[in-house]
């Protein structure tokens, strides 16, 4: 994701990166070149021969008006789920800090188990980070871990849910050396679930895109649009025809290829969100309470008075 400054348009007016100019050229370029055919030709026609290619332009103002409530449909469509994106990625942030803190506190009398929890909680993001991708890789800290584990978990089909079961399993086995209850289990068991929820969430927005048949409809429609807008403009604009079919085509395939660009926002591209900043900012916050001076001390969490 590019930072910016949104009351500064000096900062951001001219700039080419993240623009999608790069994306659309080629087909503004398209219909730029068409509108210099139509009308060198209508001039030509028009000053020899009287025969002019002008046509009406009730049909073109129609069509823009329908053509325009598709494209803020197909814009709103995606950056929906943009911002689902951002939201399931805030709450898997909070949740990461939800139990490396309940991991602190009431693991305290398990060292061994207290760290691996909060690191296998930290590498969970890299990891949901990965299967969005395409990719599988777990955190840097997770080279505190060990190896066999790791091992098995970047074998598994699924990092994500082989990190989760990694977690439960901390967890359980301080249950059955009775340094926490049942009860404490099932919350902090809640808490993993809610992981789980978050990346089948982000699989759900990441695997089903806009339906075919609107996109096709979609796209048919804005180049014939862009391409019959010179005959509409060239009777009264003339040579400012080819300015003019810039303008439309230019903007119309802006707005288009901003809703394919935000539709799923776990990519690689330059309007995507940052996941690598996120799963950076979540594990330095969890190795800073794994790291912190002010370890809990050993508390009786069974609940029957040991």
């Amino acid at each position: 994701m590019i930072e910016y400054d949104p009351h500064n348009w000096r900062s951001h007016l001219l700039d080419i990166r993240g623009s999608l100019l790069p994306e659309i050229v080629g087909r503004v370029a398209t219909c730029v070149g068409w509108s210099v055919i139509v009308t060198v030709a209508h001039e030509f026609l028009d000053s020899r021969y009287q025969i002019s290619l002008a046509v009406p332009v009730m049909v073109h103002t129609l069509v823009g008006t329908a053509l325009g409530l598709l494209l803020v449909f197909r814009t709103n469509a995606s950056y929906d789920k943009f911002w689902e994106g951002r939201k399931l990625w805030g709450g898997m942030v909070n949740e990461c800090r939800n139990i490396a803190r309940q991991a602190n506190a009431l693991l305290g009398a398990a060292p061994e188990l207290r760290k691996h929890t909060i690191l296998w909680t930290a590498a969970f993001p890299y990891a949901a980070m990965s299967a969005l991708r395409g990719t599988r890789g777990l955190s840097p800290s997770s080279s505190d871990l060990p190896k066999h584990e790791v091992e098995e978990v970047l074998a598994a089909q699924h990092l994500p849910s082989a990190i989760t079961a990694k977690i439960t399993a901390q967890i359980l086995s301080a249950r059955d050396q009775q340094i926490i209850s049942d009860y404490l289990v099932g919350m902090v068991d809640h808490n993993i679930n809610l992981l789980i929820d978050y990346i089948g969430a982000c699989e759900r927005i990441h695997r089903t895109p806009v339906p075919y048949a609107y996109v096709v409809h979609l796209r048919r429609a804005l180049f014939l649009y862009c391409l019959t807008i010179p005959f509409a403009m060239v009777g009264d604009l003339h040579w400012w025809t080819i300015g003019g079919t810039f303008m439309v085509a230019y903007i119309f395939f802006g707005i288009e290829e901003i809703g394919v660009e935000i539709e799923d926002p776990f990519g690689f591209d330059e309007n995507d969100l940052p996941l690598e900043r996120y799963c950076h900012t979540i594990e330095a916050n969890l190795l800073a309470v794994l790291n912190s001076s002010q370890v809990a001390a050993p508390v009786d969490a069974t609940g029957d008075g040991r």
